[in-house]
């Protein structure tokens, strides 16, 4: 027997879905590359606000109403999506019930998208968790219908207690959404980070994206750019309504300049590497491409372009497998390519750093590693890179790099300090630059030698390391001349641990003598003997809290007087100007 509070719930249920008593928000799903905006995910509204978003669709489906608010639901976010003129993609919730309606899903879809010349492929279906009352058989032959049709797909909640991975392997996404449970408080959990680390990695290597659900903090969101995840949204970026913003200044700000501030190395963009390659359309006979790859020997791959969008890829390996199989040419002859074409390639931004490319094109499966990369612009066709091509670039990068790094510590020299102070002073972050120096230290190198005087330079490399933010630049200058770059204001606790550590350690380099006077005697500049005290730190820090530099120079200039007073302190010290 059902109680008065069921009764109520039916009650306001059917009262909601006679009256249509719904109403659609939008919240913005945001490149956390770019700052861009890829789409908007639909979510469902009670006008009454009698019912939660989540008690409405439990009670749809405990009283078997789900097909009719679904219907409803998506009826007024299509209604909504074209008052506000939305271009961009439409991420619409649907359950594996509903997926299996599809005469009925597209009644409702079709014409929204003539009328409001959206393609289909715009249109990304979002398969929500809940249980399947049909086969798994029957589930992924809905899946690929809607494939077959050009909707994309994505995987809600991935992470929470009902999603699992058999689902990716099953749906095989356009898009992975990660649950709002495992992106809470990343930045404080290293087994999160773990995990959204290698769902980024298995996204890769599937040609998926991953979306980040319920960002929530600037500290999530940065923890999230510095694992390369591709998308985000949540309240943090901007909060679900009735019409559309543009992105607040302050979050395309942020997303820009942690961007900014990861790129410890300069980049060097695959656009440098790309070269046009033969392009053929989708429709072109398979016997013609037959002629095509007959014709040029040294031809190893085409793309299938229609109007400037990449459709698939042929590979000369795959498609004279198809061809040589029982039956295949005479199967396959006078069929478009667009039948045998590969559909799950590799395709990557022109501006894309060539070190995230390898590392993708690494991550494929054994049967594509050694195809070629799809380079784009503006989402359009752009050209190719070969994986020799790629392979051999990396190389010449790595000996490139190495050959600034300084010998003696390993860390980047003056050109890549240059080259990273350049980057920093053209953006708005965040920055503090810690310069550190020696004290005392060419009487050391006169009185011990310059190999003892290595082992104390060695020794504050490593002191620096082991205190800087592992997300942080550091180079060494040359001699005893270090330099940090950090994306946050507050250094004074790193500058302490440093010192503490710097102080502490000193002993291991001087004799029991030396230590036990506090002082060594050497000759001093102007050739006289002189007592000079034991070697300290001095830590000058820069920053744009206060100040703003227009170069290098400029900067330079600041830092040479803060190293002039901190010098002068008898001890080991750092200032903050």
């Amino acid at each position: 027997m059902e109680n008065v509070s069921d009764i109520t719930l039916y009650k306001n249920l059917q009262k909601l879905l006679t009256k249509a008593n719904i109403y659609s928000v939008f919240q913005p799903i945001i490149s956390l590359k770019d700052a861009s905006i890829l789409g908007y995910e639909v979510l469902i509204r009670d006008i009454s606000n009698l019912m939660s978003p989540q008690e409405l669709i439990n009670s749809a489906i405990k009283y078997d109403k789900i097909i009719q608010l679904e219907s409803l639901f998506i009826k007024k976010a299509l209604e909504n999506s074209s008052k506000n003129e939305i271009k961009e993609k439409l991420f619409i919730n649907i359950s594996p019930l509903f997926l299996h309606k599809k005469e009925l899903f597209n009644e409702l879809v079709i014409n929204f998208s003539k009328e409001n010349s959206i393609g289909l492929g715009d249109i990304i279906l979002e398969v929500t968790e809940q249980e399947n009352i049909y086969s798994d058989d029957i589930f992924k032959q809905n899946i690929e219908y809607y494939k077959y049709k050009h909707y994309k797909i994505a995987i809600d909640d991935l992470g929470s207690e009902h999603s699992s991975l058999n689902r990716i392997s099953v749906i095989k996404p356009e898009f992975i959404k990660l649950d709002m449970h495992l992106i809470r408080n990343i930045h404080k959990d290293e087994i999160k980070q773990a995990i959204v680390k290698s769902m980024c990695q298995l996204a890769n290597s599937i040609g998926s994206y991953i979306i980040a659900e319920g960002i929530e903090s600037e500290h999530e969101l940065q923890k999230l750019i510095d694992l390369d995840v591709h998308y985000g949204q949540g309240y943090y970026l901007q909060k679900p309504a009735e019409k559309l913003f543009p992105l607040k200044d302050e979050i395309y700000k942020k997303i820009i300049n942690f961007n900014i501030i990861n790129s410890n190395r300069p980049s060097y963009t695959i656009s440098t590497l790309s070269t046009p390659s033969k392009t053929i359309t989708s429709n072109i006979l398979v016997s013609k491409v037959d002629e095509e790859f007959k014709k040029n020997t040294k031809l190893l791959s085409m793309c299938l372009v229609d109007n400037d969008i990449v459709k698939g890829t042929v590979t000369r390996n795959s498609f004279y497998t198809k061809l040589g199989s029982m039956y295949g040419y005479s199967l396959y002859s006078f069929k478009p390519i667009s039948s045998i074409m590969n559909k799950t390639f590799l395709s990557v931004d022109c501006d894309m750093s060539i070190e995230k490319v390898i590392h993708l094109a690494m991550s494929r499966p054994n049967d594509s590693l050694y195809d070629h990369v799809t380079i784009l612009k503006d989402s359009k066709y752009f050209g190719t890179v070969t994986i020799k091509n790629l392979l051999e670039k990396t190389i010449e990068i790595e000996i490139n790099n190495a050959r600034h790094l300084n010998p003696l510590t390993g860390l980047p020299g003056n050109l890549l300090i240059e080259q990273n102070l350049e980057c920093l002073i053209n953006s708005n972050a965040p920055y503090s630059i810690l310069y550190f120096d020696i004290d005392n230290f060419k009487a050391y190198n006169d009185v011990y030698g310059f190999e003892n005087g290595d082992r104390i330079i060695y020794g504050l490399s490593e002191i620096i390391c082991n205190n800087i933010p592992k997300d942080s630049f550091i180079g060494h200058i040359g001699g005893d001349d270090f330099i940090a770059i950090i994306s946050s204001y507050y250094v004074e606790s790193i500058c302490e641990d440093i010192i503490s550590s710097f102080d502490s350690n000193i002993t291991m380099w001087y004799s029991q003598h030396d230590i036990n006077n506090q002082y060594i005697i050497a000759t001093n500049r102007h050739g006289f003997k002189e007592k000079f005290s034991l070697a300290s730190i001095s830590i000058a820090v820069v920053t744009n809290k206060h100040n703003i530099f227009s170069s290098i120079f400029d900067l330079a200039k600041e830092t040479s007087e803060i190293k002039k007073k901190c010098k002068q302190i008898p001890r080991s010290s750092y200032l903050i100007l």
